[in-house]
């Protein structure tokens, strides 16, 4: 019977790592339980403090706080609590915790991450993917023009301090843009370092620039690396073509697809399908194509302008931006109203350049398509 990642571990409660290794379901636990706020619950990676246990995160005081501001609190909790009874993680110890937002002038951050001490004496780094702050969205935008953004310089710096202190084989991984950070870590990180490193995990993560694949030599790291993405993938086909992936199942549809909990999990793994959806690649090859054909001030413009907009919402995260649209939208339409002639203008190319070459490949498509159907015709005649 299909299910969850929480019903993945209610089924394996009494599978140890040692009699069942980390797989990529167990990846995915990972990745998703980094996503809590752990902020005063597990020591820094600055402070070099002792290890907490789920244990002690349950009996702490503050144990509620891990799940402020966060989405898919039920979900989350659920998570927490099958992961507390379940023998391949229920002696799993915390450390190193790292949280940064950061907006400034030229940039914007938006990192944070967490170790995973093994009980089969190895370790897990995970890195957050984005949160609902507009830093955290802004970041991943940029992604799409300027390599490396803060957070993969940190993503760099934080694997190599946390390696140097832990002297364990690891696993290296995160969900959406932490699965980016993970792959980029993972090649630009000491070589001592790198070689220790068991398998690195891109779950649903955006890729990379063609250049930056070949100026980091994704090549020494190119077969530990496993991404995994749903059938109707948006964020994890970003740049995808140099990066072999596996498609899992959703119970759900559409963007929906992001969310961990809804990858489905059958006899402790996950349910694979042959490839995403053909009108979601249509769509992605699109999107990929349209950021290539950019210059970077083209790209710089574009998301600058539109997070400029996104901040007359007054809203400092996508939560309080659809839950008072009325007010998010009047503030949009008003800044809409104050742009100048020159940002009008670039946004009009950047829009009418992803118009164009959608166009261009929805017409190719049909061409395709239509030739296909006339091969098949002359064949049975």
């Amino acid at each position: 019977m299909k299910g969850t990642i929480i019903d993945y571990l209610k089924e394996y409660a009494d599978v140890s790592l040692k009699d069942e290794p980390m797989n990529d379901v167990d990846s995915l636990v990972l990745c998703q339980f980094s996503y809590l706020k752990f902020d005063g619950l597990v020591p820094l990676v600055t402070e070099n403090g002792r290890s907490v246990s789920l244990q002690q995160l349950y009996e702490h005081s503050d144990y509620e706080k891990l799940y402020g501001d966060e989405r898919y609190e039920k979900e989350n909790r659920a998570l927490f609590e099958a992961m507390r009874k379940c023998v391949r993680f229920r002696n799993m110890k915390l450390n190193c915790y790292i949280n940064i937002i950061e907006a400034q002038a030229d940039f914007e951050t938006q990192f944070s991450a967490v170790t995973f001490l093994l009980e089969d004496g190895t370790m897990y780094v995970a890195f957050r993917g984005t949160d609902e702050t507009m830093v955290g969205w802004k970041e991943d935008f940029n992604m799409a023009f300027l390599s490396p953004v803060p957070g993969q310089e940190f993503a760099v710096k934080y694997l190599n301090m946390v390696t140097a202190r832990l002297p364990r084989d690891f696993y290296v991984g995160g969900h959406s843009k932490g699965g980016n950070l993970a792959v980029y870590a993972a090649m630009n990180c000491y070589p001592q370092a790198r070689d220790r490193i068991r398998k690195i995990y891109s779950m649903d993560g955006p890729g990379f620039r063609p250049e930056v694949l070949e100026k980091c030599d994704f090549g020494q790291i190119e077969e530990r690396t496993c991404k995994i993405l749903p059938h109707s993938s948006l964020v994890g086909m970003l740049f995808e073509k140099d990066i072999r992936y596996q498609v899992v199942e959703s119970r759900t549809f559409g963007l929906a697809q992001h969310n961990p909990f809804t990858w489905l999990v059958k006899d402790g793994h996950f349910v694979t399908v042959s490839d995403i959806y053909e009108s979601r690649r249509l769509m992605d090859d699109t999107l990929n194509e349209w950021i290539l054909s950019l210059d970077e001030q083209s790209l710089r413009t574009f998301v600058d302008t539109l997070f400029q907009i996104l901040a007359a919402s007054e809203s400092d995260n996508l939560i309080d931006f659809t839950a008072n649209l009325k007010r998010s939208m009047t503030g949009i339409l008003g800044a809409m109203k104050d742009l100048d002639e020159d940002t009008q203008k670039g946004l009009r190319q950047a829009v009418k350049a992803l118009f164009e070459i959608g166009g261009l490949r929805i017409r190719q498509e049909l061409k395709n398509r239509a030739q296909k159907r006339e091969g098949k015709g002359s064949l049975s005649d």
